[in-house]
């Protein structure tokens, strides 16, 4: 015999969760996770429940989602909560999707506040409902003071909104003499958009097998690797995050130029 005889692996030959957990933090974080959180409806039709039924739930993944990023030291954690889309969608659904912050934020906060988590937007607050608004402003202000994680709600969001905004900031700096024409860079858009003081996403994943943006975060998705899961949000849990990181951290990520003897 040239050796041992092989034999097939099984379940306890692999590591365990909490091992690949402490593997998975000793390796490069993403600094910055994006989420569109997809799947709400088609969850609750498959279980014959109204659509309202699977945004519940959904809000459920959104608290062990920001726990268990919190807790593997991912910096900032942005949700696509609610779109510039999303306003075509029958108005009994909108008025549930803009009672469901003030829900959350009132049930979650202080475990947020416990956790040192600090709550941000990002989208125009203009149509949102008073209630709506208020329940994320209690929010910001009670955890302003916090310097853990930052948890960042796109709300009423799009992102060709955002960039005609950052457009117009930067015309009124061209009219004012502010900004010279010659001044205009890449750095400058950043620095006008909503995220100008959040370093941009390192990893967008995607739930619910959809393999689209729909028009969240075009400018600062760039250079962002990109995971899709079958997966409905309600359903989506720390394994199927903690897999996702796990291929994340496999990946090389060149931001567009060649590495070690791919230069020769």
């Amino acid at each position: 015999m040239f050796g041992k005889l092989l034999r097939k692996k099984t379940a306890a030959d692999l590591p365990s969760y909490e091992e690949r957990l402490a593997a998975a933090k000793e390796r490069p974080m993403p600094v910055h996770i994006a989420i569109i959180m997809d799947g709400n409806g088609r969850w609750a039709k498959q279980r014959k429940l109204p659509r309202i039924a699977g945004h519940h739930e959904g809000m459920k993944t959104v608290r062990k989602t920001t726990l268990f990023a919190s807790r593997l030291g991912v910096e900032v954690l942005t949700l696509y909560a609610f779109s510039t889309e999303n306003w075509k969608r029958p108005k009994r659904e909108i008025d549930f999707l803009m009672k469901l912050p003030g829900e959350f934020l009132s049930t979650y906060l202080p475990e947020l506040v416990e956790n040192n988590v600090k709550v941000e937007m990002i989208g125009s607050a203009d149509l949102l409902p008073v209630h709506t608004k208020e329940a994320i402003e209690r929010a910001m202000q009670e955890t302003s003071s916090n310097d853990g994680m930052v948890l960042n709600f796109a709300m009423n969001y799009g992102s060709r909104f955002e960039i005609s905004e950052a457009v117009k900031k930067i015309a009124v700096q061209l009219q004012q003499d502010e900004l010279a024409l010659s001044e205009i860079t890449e750095e400058t858009v950043s620095k006008a958009m909503m995220t100008c003081h959040l370093p941009d996403p390192d990893l967008l994943i995607r739930t619910s097998g959809e393999v689209r943006l729909s028009n969240f975060m075009l400018w600062q998705l760039a250079y962002a690797e990109l995971a899709f899961t079958e997966v409905l949000w309600p359903d989506f849990d720390e394994h199927t995050m903690l897999t996702i990181i796990e291929d994340y951290q496999k990946r090389s990520r060149r931001f567009g130029s060649l590495e070690g003897n791919e230069l020769t």
